[in-house]
């Protein structure tokens, strides 16, 4: 059976980079993995000041739109270095929250799939041909948790 997430307060919620799950990562917290993703487009760039406002946006909402102005200039080699990014953050947050880790680990070997109408990268988009890449994601970093804990066994 497929493992479908998309909002917070919804099945497998916790799988969104908007649940409220704070990580802690290059020295410093932050709110949600979104904070963190959304703030990494500008490393390096004349608009890394949006880093700080990213971090203590009150919103993963907030955090999100800041980082999609498309009106400031990304990394560029962004395209290439986002999925990295992205599991960096996603493997810190289902490490430091055990709860949530186990609610990862209990989808076996399922297949998960964020379930956004939008992302065709991240998610399935609307027609559900989408790269799924978030999901992959997770499903990476279920195995890689798995292996750890065979070998602490």
């Amino acid at each position: 059976m497929t493992i479908y997430f998309y909002k917070v307060d919804a099945p497998y919620g916790c799988f969104s980079n908007f649940s409220p799950h704070p990580i802690y990562l290059d020295g410093q917290d932050w709110s949600t993995v979104e904070h963190y993703y959304q703030s990494q487009k500008f490393v390096g760039t004349e608009n890394q000041d949006l880093i700080s406002v990213i971090r203590v946006a009150k919103t993963p909402e907030i955090a999100a739109s800041l980082g999609r102005d498309r009106t400031k200039k990304t990394r560029l080699n962004w395209e290439q270095i986002k999925p990295q990014i992205m599991r960096q953050a996603v493997l810190q947050k289902f490490l430091i929250h055990l709860d949530i880790q186990a609610v990862l680990l209990a989808t076996g070997d399922e297949i998960i799939v964020e379930d956004s109408p939008k992302d065709y990268f991240w998610g399935c988009g609307s027609d559900k041909t989408g790269q799924n890449q978030l999901g992959k994601i997770l499903m990476s970093v279920r195995h890689e948790i798995k292996l750890h804990n065979q070998h602490q066994k």
